[in-house]
Parts: C-alpha cells; structure tokens; sequence
C-alpha cells in the first residue's frame, strides 16, 4: 500500500502558488478536494502527514493542520487515531463529477476512427451485474456460491503453494501447458465425451471464448463463409465476424442444426451438438453423421463447441470429436459451467499440426494462461473432486429444471418449453405478440432476472417472444415464487398453489 510520505505520489496533485490571490489553506483544501472528487485518492490510502506536507509544499503546519481540520469537519476526510487522514467513504460513494478536460486535451483521439476491427459495433453480452443480489436470479453461466467446492478447491490451491509445487509452475512455460493438467484433460474430462486424444493434441485456454478467438484468427479471413445454428451462440458470430467472417445462418428444429440446409460453399461449420445453445436440444445421431459426411465431400473444417457438455446426461451423446476419422473436428471445451466461470479456463483438442500452430499463435498473444491456475485445476481433477462436483451438480440441476418446468407449466401455460435432458437453462417460447425485452424490464422490478432471447437470433427481424432461463444460480426453493413473480410481471394473475 502507498504511504502517506512516498512523496512522488503527491507530487502532482499539490501545487500552490503565492499569486493565485487565494490563500494557502484554500489552495490546499481546494487541491484535496478535487483530487477526491476526482477519484485520485483511493479510500484505503492515508494522505501524507501535516509534517511532511507542510515541508513539501515550503508552508508552516499550523496552515496544513487548519486545512485538515476544516475538509474534516466537512466530512471529505477522516482522521483514525495513529494512522492519519484518509478520504471519507461517504464521499466516494456518490457519483464522480464529469472529469473536465485540460485544454491541451480538447482535441482528443478519435480512436473509433483509428480502429481497424469493430469490437465495440459487435452486439454486447448479458449483462447481470448485479444477479447475486436478486431474489429470483435465472440467470445463464453463473455459479451457485451454495453449491461451490470452497473446501477443496483451497486445498487444491494450497496444495499448488507448496514450495516443490511453486518450483513446477513459477518459471516463465513460453508455449507449454502444465504437463499434469494436460493429462488430467486427456484422463477425467475427454473420455466423457468419447474423446481419446494424445498430449499434443490439446491445448489449454483462457475458456471457450478465447479458444474461438485463437481459432478464428489462425484460421479465418475476410470472405471466409461460416455456417451457423440460428439461433445460435453470439459471441461466437461476433468473434468470427471480428476476424472478417461471412456468416451463414443456419435453421434449427428439435433435432438440432437442419444439416441439409448448411450451404455447400461454407468453410466452417460452427455447431453446438451436446446441448444447441440456446434451445438446449442435442444434435440427432442422423445429423451427426450427416454432417460429418458433408464435411468430408465439401471440405469444410467442424468447430464443435462442447456448450454446457461436461454434467452428465440421462442418455449422452458422442461428441461430433469422437465420430471424427478425418481430423476435421475442432473440440472446443470449458469447464465454466462447473467448476466457475470466474476462473477462465478451457482448451481445444484438434490435430497435432493444428494445436502445434495453435501454440505458435498463443505465444503472442498471452505466452500461456496463468500456471498457478493450471496447476491447481490439475491437482483438483487429480484428486476426484471434479468428479465428485459434477455428480452434485448434474443431481442439483436435475431436480431445479425438473421444478422449472412444472412451475412453467402452472403459472406460464402459454409459453412453450424445449425442455432437454442436462444443461443448465431452459429455452422458452411466448404466445405470439409477446415482447420478451418488456417483460425482461416488468420482471426485473420484481427482483426476478431473465435474458431475452432475440440477441441469440442473426436476422434483421429478431423474434421478440423467446426467452432463456438459466438454473445454475437460483436456489430450488426460490424457482416457483419467482416464476409466479413472472407470471404477474406478465400480466397473469397466478393460480392458487
């Protein structure tokens, strides 16, 4: 933590002058206010002390006691016994004022002009901020802190503190992975799927969405066509589109993407089989096959993004990977939806030649994910406790989707319900005329939080009548009252219990 006499830290936020017509003691109160209005000075920082101000600024400390004094009786400083001033909290928590722009600063950069990829043009995520505060939150992709590991998942991060531990994960790793997450990946996580991949066919990222990226910028170009589930994942379409990308839409029904509609000349097949993201419908075993046979006849490449794959099913699918023979699959995996999402960890399986690139490319842009982090999901699958979570998890979320829909069916009969084995969400339909964004507003007055479903849609003319519930994040019990608190924000007036 910066102390109050690191002299250099102040050195820019004090500066009086004996013609300023102002006196001192208002020069100084007036240099410390705007530097906590500003937001200069952290709440957790002492200013420097009376003594040392007073010598830095050449003024008597009579008149820098004086200005502390007056700026704490206004209640912009604290004073705590032995330990100084320190700005008063109150204050940082109001809003900041609109920072004014010195003049040499008015002609700023316009680096929307600059730019050469739209990043911020591209549609924005779902953002819940604040989901852990609702009472009802179906929410997608966030965690339930009641049914996270916290004892073990300290005892593998204590583990990954050892002193011989720190000596395998400290040193700079260039391209290389964790060699024991690397073989715990090819042990515990892929022979679920069907996958049996050696060593050098797998690669570790910073999740799913970093793996997309990585793939789309080794890969893609500008006028690269891509097929796609519509509806389908949006980031994905984004991050292919960032990378120049056409995007194909592709229908889908409740056997998943309409294989016979994937345009011929498509480069890529991006599919999300296991679960389709958002109707949570699995790919038909016809269709899997079909499309890998497509693939081979048009030689296109299969980005298979194994969404919402890793609880375990009533009757799993193969993954697309495991059918693969031609080396045409690209398994894209995560385990977001059961360790935590927070923690920003995935990995891709493809070809040797494919990951050897893949690595190339990595070494550029973040040399390799964070090693301590790799090195305690290693010894936390090593040690059966992924096993074991996902075995509460898939018990859990069983049971909640299972009271989703009943509750559905009690006090929203009018909405239509994809309801799949496994997965953590839930896909609905409304009656036509239904404006899921308006209800999204009326819901969240209630304290309930859903996600409309038309930013999932790459049409002009997106339905407005869907929505998507996700059950990873709400307890069981608070499910029916908060679908009940939906069905009012619906309009519906909900039926007795």
């Amino acid at each position: 933590m910066p102390q109050r006499n690191d002299t250099a830290i102040w050195s820019g936020l004090f500066r009086i002058s004996a013609e300023s017509g102002q006196t001192l003691q208002a020069q100084i109160r007036q240099a410390i206010v705007a530097a906590i209005l500003d937001r200069q000075i952290a709440a957790s920082m002492p200013l420097p002390s009376c003594r040392i101000l007073a010598e830095k600024l050449g003024v008597a400390r009579g008149t820098v006691v004086l200005a502390f004094q007056q700026l704490v009786d206004q209640g912009f400083l604290v004073a705590r016994e032995r330990r100084g001033h320190f700005v008063n909290p109150d204050v940082l928590a109001t809003p900041a004022k609109p920072h004014q722009k010195a003049p040499d600063q008015a002609n700023e950069i316009d680096w929307k002009a600059r730019r050469q990829i739209a990043a911020s043009d591209m549609p924005p995520p779902a953002k819940h901020e604040n989901w852990i505060k609702s009472s009802y939150p179906f929410v997608y992709g966030q965690f339930d802190p009641a049914l996270f590991p916290t004892a073990e998942w300290r005892e593998c991060n204590r583990m990954a503190l050892a002193v011989l531990e720190i000596r395998n994960w400290a040193s700079d790793m260039v391209d290389r992975d964790d060699p024991l997450l690397i073989e715990q990946i090819q042990a515990r996580l892929l022979p679920r799927r069907g996958i049996f991949a050696n060593p050098d066919e797998i690669i570790v990222t910073l999740g799913a969405q970093n793996a997309l990226y990585m793939l789309a910028s080794l890969l893609m170009t500008k006028g690269s066509k891509v097929a796609m589930e519509d509806p389908g994942y949006p980031d994905a379409r984004s991050i292919f589109r960032l990378a120049g990308a056409d995007i194909q839409p592709v229908p889908v029904d409740q056997s998943g993407i309409v294989t016979s509609s994937i345009p011929n000349d498509s480069g890529f097949v991006f599919v999300t089989p296991s679960h389709h993201c958002p109707t949570m419908v699995p790919l038909s075993a016809e269709r899997r096959q079909d499309l890998l046979a497509r693939a081979n006849r048009h030689n296109q490449i299969i980005i298979e993004d194994g969404y919402d794959s890793q609880l375990l099913d009533e009757a799993p699918q193969q993954s697309l990977k495991s059918l693969d023979r031609s080396g045409r699959v690209i398994y894209v995996g995560s385990m977001s939806k059961t360790l935590a999402p927070g923690l920003r960890l995935g990995y891709i399986v493809a070809s040797a030649g494919l990951i050897s690139e893949l690595r190339a490319l990595r070494r550029f842009m973040l040399r390799h994910p964070p090693a301590n982090n790799q090195r305690a999901v290693a010894l936390f699958l090593s040690l059966g406790h992924h096993e074991a979570l996902v075995r509460r998890l898939s018990s859990a979320f069983d049971e909640r989707r299972k009271r989703l829909v009943h509750a559905i069916s009690a006090f929203l009969p009018e909405w239509r319900s994809t309801d799949s084995a496994g997965g953590t969400s839930l896909w609905l339909e409304g009656p036509r005329g239904t404006d899921s964004r308006g209800l999204a507003e009326a819901a969240a007055s209630r304290s309930v939080i859903i996600e409309p479903g038309d930013r999932f849609f790459d049409r002009t003319e997106k339905p407005s009548r869907f929505m998507r519930l996700g059950i990873s994040s709400i307890a069981l019990q608070h499910i029916e009252p908060g679908i009940r608190e939906l069905a009012t924000a619906a309009g519906r007036r909900p039926a007795a219990a």
